[in-house]
């Protein structure tokens, strides 16, 4: 085991290896083998090969510089989708403890903690007072 460890080890010095975007095309592969699985699709089929030989090429490839542009892009657009549903997900957090209200007067947003009953609120921007139920 060790013998073909250490050959596997020579056989990839100089090529580029295993990134984020060889990651997400590996893990597309093998979503769309199991859904291919369900239905027997020949287009899935097709998919999953389509995107193993995309992410082996990537994997196996020699030009580093090329390879490391494409994840710098797969990760800068990976960011702004992400960034979506972490803002989703910190809302609904939100929404579970805080009720959100806006000033009547300059629409300022007021985080108030839920199960307070009836209180005032104080805006902080332009100092309307005005009562809420939390």
């Amino acid at each position: 085991m060790n013998g073909f460890r250490e050959r596997f080890a020579r056989f990839m010095i100089g090529r580029y290896g295993m990134d984020r975007l060889g990651q997400f095309l590996n893990a597309i592969a093998c979503v769309f083998l199991a859904a291919g699985l369900f239905s027997r699709s020949r287009w899935l089929d097709i998919g999953t090969l389509v995107f193993l030989v995309l992410c082996y090429f990537r994997v196996f490839s020699k030009n580093i510089g090329k390879r490391f542009e494409e994840n710098q892009k797969f990760e800068r657009i990976w960011f702004h989708v992400s960034e979506v549903f972490r803002r989703w997900r910190f809302k609904l957090q939100q929404s579970r403890k805080f009720h959100i209200y806006k000033c009547p007067n300059c629409r300022q947003k007021i985080r108030i903690p839920r199960g307070k009953g009836k209180i005032s609120i104080h805006c902080p921007k332009c100092g309307t007072d005005f009562i809420k139920k939390s």
